[in-house]
């Protein structure tokens, strides 16, 4: 099948849901800009800040993309195309849409409060414990997974005849191994990294501090994205995947202590550029190359092969998939960061629905990418090893997919076009990470609260819990490999993202708002949920991981705990209107 029309109906679809579904969303919701939001009633220049809706939808939309709706999408099509692309398609809408949107107008109409603190009040408090227990676990999950990823992928490298280049026609550092000629392409990217990052403060102390012009603001980054790539092609770094791990680990720390406007906001900021430009390359790319004929090469249905690396189609193709359809760590970057930034209740529609809508996007664009630019054979050893002693990397899988299908559709050098498909992921994998300790660093504090009475002074310093979250995604990461984290860590994310619907549900229950638009998709994911811990149980048993067992059991006593409540609350609820 000609992949434009993969991407014309996907794109038509999506189009109409932020049109009309998100209007009716809006409408149950009550949003009005008659109401003023936190960051102007609790203005206090650090985590309360009112923003530029452009610049709230960049930090916003680059938090929650990450490395998932690319990862998520490379692995997942090893069950075929149309499969993933339905569930891409119908999960971006009215799971994943429909989640990012009322989570994030529920935060912002409760002063800015976190998913625990809106858990408390719809769900009791044992539903403000479980939530806050329930996302510990989670949030160490989702920074160990990109941990792992990172390191793996910045010390990438590939045969330069694969890429389609020789060694005299190439902007890699090569290096050749075992008599065949290999091209370092994570280094680049390393190098990339690093320049952005140095450069944060700078512009963030333009934006918020001298409040320059949104032109001015635009260029300063775009120049920045552009710089770090030249410096990345001529002073490549290349480093072991432990030493990068302790690097990376090293940075978050530093950088989840600072204020947002410092490193947070600002590198989001950079980032986002590469990551629109990486979408309109690749739909564009898809378009020339869709009219050109160009057809996709991966098996449309692969079942056999997908249930023996991953398990049964459901639940494991949706949990896999993960952030390209429904994410849970989408509201805590609502109810963490953005929600206390939005000047404008409108805003919470044009920045989440549309931004979960356009991480859809994203994953479409993969899933058409590596469909069409990656030849199966290849795509399998990359991702999917049948050696164990070789590791998973997605993001390479990627990035070769990503220069192919850019050279052929408007003629990118394969190798430029691979590098600037690892940029597309690497700088939002740094990103995601920053968001998620600087939240996880938030869930502690209030989980000492709930075991003591009085916390110890120490246990409420910003610097230890930071400290403690980096050291958990850190230890997890280095003693597990990637393609084992992953499925639990969707399962996680997806649970979470069912237990925040369920925390919505509650909320416009008691508003006496419809709520069955929203309790739907969080009971459907509950039990995909639900089934997959089982599932992945039994893999973790067998494979003697016992640090996966245990957090796999701890999260399916949550999930049962979680579901209990609910019922027991919407049961009392029914009854009370008797």
């Amino acid at each position: 099948m000609n992949i434009f029309a993969f991407l014309l109906i996907a794109l038509g679809a999506f189009l109409l849901a932020a049109k009309y579904y998100a209007a009716f969303i809006a409408k149950v919701l009550g949003v009005d800009d008659k109401n003023p939001t936190p960051a102007h009633t609790k203005n206090d220049g650090r985590d309360y800040v009112p923003t530029k809706n452009y610049i709230v939808f960049a930090h916003h939309f680059s938090a929650i993309a990450g490395a998932g709706p690319i990862i998520g999408p490379t692995m997942a099509i090893l069950y075929g195309v149309v499969p993933a692309w339905l569930w891409i398609v119908i999960g971006g809408i009215f799971f994943g849409a429909v989640h990012d949107f009322t989570s994030l107008f529920i935060s912002m109409r409760e002063g800015g409060k976190s998913m625990a603190e809106i858990a408390r009040k719809t769900l009791g408090k044992s539903g403000f414990n479980l939530f806050i227990f329930f996302t510990i676990v989670m949030m160490v999950l989702v920074t160990s997974s990109f941990l792992s990823a990172t390191a793996i992928s910045l010390t990438s490298i590939w045969p330069l005849a694969k890429i389609g280049v020789t060694g005299t026609d190439t902007i890699l550092k090569t290096e050749m191994i075992n008599g065949e000629l290999y091209g370092h392409i994570g280094g680049i990217a390393s190098t990339s990294v690093i320049f952005i990052t140095i450069c944060s403060p700078l512009l963030g102390w333009l934006l918020y501090k001298k409040g320059i012009n949104t032109i001015l603001a635009y260029a300063l980054a775009s120049l920045i994205c552009t710089v770090s790539v030249v410096l990345g092609i001529e002073f490549p770094i290349s480093l072991q995947p432990t030493a990068w791990m302790i690097i990376i680990s090293i940075y978050v720390l530093i950088a989840s202590g600072t204020p947002v406007w410092m490193i947070l906001m600002p590198r989001d900021f950079i980032n986002v550029q590469i990551l629109y430009g990486g979408i309109l390359l690749m739909a564009a790319s898809l378009i020339v190359t869709g009219s050109m004929g160009a057809q996709i090469t991966m098996p449309s249905f692969n079942l056999e092969e997908g249930i023996k690396s991953l398990g049964l189609i459901w639940p494991m193709m949706f949990i896999t998939i993960a952030c390209g359809a429904i994410s849970g760590f989408h509201s805590l970057v609502a109810g963490g960061t953005t929600g206390k930034q939005l000047s404008k209740e409108t805003d919470s529609r044009k920045v989440g629905f549309n931004a979960m809508l356009l991480e859809s996007v994203l994953a479409l664009c993969v899933l058409l990418a590596v469909a069409t630019g990656l030849s199966f054979i290849d795509y399998k050893s990359i991702v999917w090893p049948s050696d164990p002693a070789v590791k998973s990397n997605p993001i390479l899988g990627f990035s070769l997919a990503a220069g192919h299908l850019f050279h052929n559709g408007l003629g990118i050098p394969v190798t430029l076009g691979t590098v600037f498909g690892i940029l597309l992921v690497e700088g939002f994998v740094i990103t995601t990470l920053d968001a998620a300790v600087r939240l996880n660093r938030y869930l502690f504090e209030e989980l000492w609260q709930i075991v003591f009475q009085n916390p110890p002074a120490f246990l409420m310093n910003y610097w230890f819990n930071s400290a403690l979250s980096v050291f958990l995604m850190w230890i997890l990461a280095y003693s597990n490999a990637f393609n084992a984290l992953w499925p639990i860590f969707g399962t996680a994310n997806q649970l979470l993202a069912a237990l925040g619907l369920l925390a919505v549900s509650s909320w416009l229950l008691l508003k006496s708002k419809k709520y069955f638009f929203v309790l739907f998709p969080a009971l459907f994911m509950i039990a995909t949920t639900f089934v997959s811990l089982i599932i992945l149980l039994d893999k973790y048993i067998s494979a003697g991981q016992y640090s996966l067992i245990l957090t796999d059991i701890l999260l399916l006593v949550l999930s049962v705990s979680t579901g209990v409540l609910v019922f027991r609350k919407f049961v009392n609820f029914r009854k009370a209107e008797m």
